[in-house]
């Protein structure tokens, strides 16, 4: 027999990206071209696997073992008695059992490793020099928010984090968030940053940070080149200096709101006068 869902599913991707997916999650190549030849046709007997998978015959009854070790398998005596074959467990089945034991065995993980690193805090800085992996991160700490979520970042980053931000806003999270000009997504309590393209310009990018119940936090920088360097950390000292710069944004948004034109007045277009930090000077 062969499972229509799957062999379908098989046809449409190359053998070798499944094969390679197989080996992320601790299976060798034999293991996964013998498994893949046995959904596709079954019962079939070890030389029949062997031949279609392309396993060598001097391994092929090896590997058997060790799937069928692993519940992937099973063997069946055909009709005569002469020979032994195989049938493999269905892929969702396999797939469900194999991700609840992984679920498992990461929630065991969690428990021990938490012990054995107590209560210290992680004084180190990580760095992050890939977008993916500055996306990535950003999902697992707005995951982990419990109370207070203070952000600023771009268009870009926001339609990549709008899912975990409105999950963080249904479980009750605090969200104030500082957005680089008019925000098409709205969670939280957005401030609209007003001078965004003169940052960009000035700053060849864009930014990214994310603090999180004033325990950890992301940064992380966005050129226009698209080169990523970004950092993570649970560093008191450098988390306290990103929470004050958003909530600096923040006051400084609100002001803008409120008393543009005046603003505009004293310091002048985009308040450059305001924005130059080596003189204290208004327009006259």
């Amino acid at each position: 027999m062969t499972f229509p869902k799957f062999g379908s599913t098989l046809k449409r991707l190359k053998t070798k990206e499944i094969i390679s997916q197989f080996a992320e999650i601790g299976f060798s190549e034999y293991e996964a071209k013998s498994y893949l030849a046995l959904v596709q046709k079954n019962p079939s007997t070890a030389y029949e696997i062997g031949k279609e998978s392309g396993v060598p015959s001097s391994k092929i009854y090896e590997v058997l073992n060790k799937l069928k070790d692993k519940g992937m398998i099973v063997t069946v005596d055909d009709e005569d008695g002469r020979a032994k074959r195989y049938i493999p467990q269905h892929p969702e089945e396999f797939l469900s059992q194999y991700q609840n034991g992984v679920q498992k065995t990461l929630q065991s993980l969690r428990g021990v490793l938490s012990g054995l690193n107590g209560n210290k805090e992680a004084s180190y800085v990580w760095n992050i020099m890939e977008h993916d992996r500055l996306v990535e991160k950003a999902f697992q700490i707005i995951d982990s928010a419990k109370k207070v979520l203070l952000l600023s970042l771009w268009d870009e980053e926001l339609a990549l984090l709008e899912d975990p931000l409105r999950a963080a806003e249904q479980r009750g999270v605090q969200i104030a968030l500082v957005h680089f000009g008019p925000p098409k997504i709205r969670v939280g309590q957005v401030y609209y940053h007003p001078i965004e393209d003169t940052l960009y310009a000035e700053k060849q990018g864009r930014a990214l940070v994310i603090v999180v119940d004033s325990q950890e936090v992301l940064m992380g920088n966005i050129s226009r080149e698209g080169k990523t360097e970004g950092a993570w950390s649970r560093n008191r000292g450098f988390t306290m200096i990103a929470e004050d710069y958003v909530k600096h944004d923040i006051y400084i948004a609100k002001i803008i709101n409120r008393f543009e034109k005046e603003l505009i007045q004293r310091f002048g277009e985009k308040y450059v006068k305001l924005r130059d930090v080596f003189h204290d000077e208004v327009i006259s």
